[in-house]
């Protein structure tokens, strides 16, 4: 059963002001759960053609959205760190559909339910028995989860169709090691001195190195450049967000990304460039990248803990799990990597 023939009575009040049915899909997160959710992105596009498909995402993002080719505008959201936005400042006729990729709880059913959409998909949840929907699973990884939901409600989405395109201008530094130390939680931030370690191992081997930073992770990346004796003109950003097509197109060039849990990892993968990425507080096998040779995964939990989420994912402090990570580890994994 498709979408549409769940969906109910005609569309007429549901169309944008252009005439076209609205879809509005909630995912007011960071790059790398933006990234996650193209494989529903793709399969709403092409279920649903000829649809405005609306993005509810921070405003930061709406290059990232753009990039995708599969948005045709960004609904701009704000709230602190992961939380649900407190509300959204939709305009005209109410949406066709609704789609939850956010959470699986009221907070955002609600926040979706009084856009009146014509049809809402979302996980099942007892605080909200109006809306059917799977069971959420919390040992499903995030890219399957979705896909799933959508799955559920008759739209097929594969998990593994990730990738987005390389942006037109050239890399500021083609072939180089993009070493990326930030994160925005302590908890997923290998210690910089280590980062540093390993891009001084990279220039010995004969490797260019440059190291990216975020928003306010200008003096991480810093450190970590001085640590490993590169000119400050190695570090690209830092005071604000790299511009993303600048940004995809140093990833999309890259030998190869040094990076944690965290959103450049995903950009890697929708990129199709070589990773070693390292994790902490929660398992590869919920937020990792797809299994390819090209993409290799350092964890190191022991047994006996949580094999899923054994730390806290926010917490101030670097996880226990990735402190036990070594230079001698990634520096092998860098230099083993499909590319060498």
């Amino acid at each position: 059963m498709t979408v549409h023939e769940r969906a109910g009575p005609a569309l007429t009040e549901h169309r944008a002001a252009d005439g076209r049915p609205s879809v509005v899909v909630l995912r007011a997160l960071g790059l790398g759960d933006l990234l996650t959710i193209v494989p529903c992105l793709r399969a709403l596009r092409r279920s649903l053609p000829g649809h405005d498909l609306v993005l509810a995402a921070p405003g930061r993002l709406a290059a990232v959205a753009v990039a995708t080719g599969l948005v045709d505008r960004v609904l701009p959201t704000t709230a602190p760190g992961r939380s649900v936005p407190a509300v959204l400042h939709w305009e005209g006729p109410p949406p066709e559909l609704a789609v939850d990729l956010h959470g699986n709880g009221p907070p955002s059913h609600r926040l979706l339910q009084r856009l009146r959409p014509r049809r809402l998909l979302a996980y099942r949840h007892a605080r909200t028995p109006d809306i059917p929907g799977p069971e959420w699973r919390d040992d499903e990884h995030e890219r399957e989860r979705w896909c799933r939901l959508l799955g559920w409600y008759g739209i097929e989405a594969d998990p593994t169709d990730l990738a987005i395109a390389a942006p037109a201008c050239a890399s500021p530094a083609p072939g180089a090691v993009v070493v990326h130390p930030g994160a925005d939680a302590g908890a997923r931030r290998w210690p910089a001195e280590r980062f540093a370690a390993v891009a001084r191992a990279l220039r010995r081997a004969g490797l260019d190195v440059v190291v990216t930073a975020g928003a306010g992770e200008g003096e991480l990346a810093r450190r970590v450049a001085r640590g490993a004796g590169l000119p400050q003109e190695a570090v690209v950003g830092g005071s604000g967000d790299v511009p993303f097509d600048e940004l995809c197109a140093l990833v999309a060039g890259a030998r190869c990304v040094l990076v944690g849990d965290t959103g450049l990892a995903h950009l890697a993968t929708a990129l199709g460039t070589s990773s070693v990425v390292l994790f902490g507080p929660v398992a590869p096998s919920l937020w990792g990248p797809p299994p390819h040779p090209r993409h290799r995964v350092l964890w190191c939990p022991r047994a006996g803990e949580d094999p899923l989420r054994p730390g806290d994912a926010h917490a101030s402090r670097p996880d226990a799990r990735l402190l036990r990570i070594t230079v001698d580890q990634v520096v092998e994994a860098v230099l083993g990597g499909p590319d060498a």
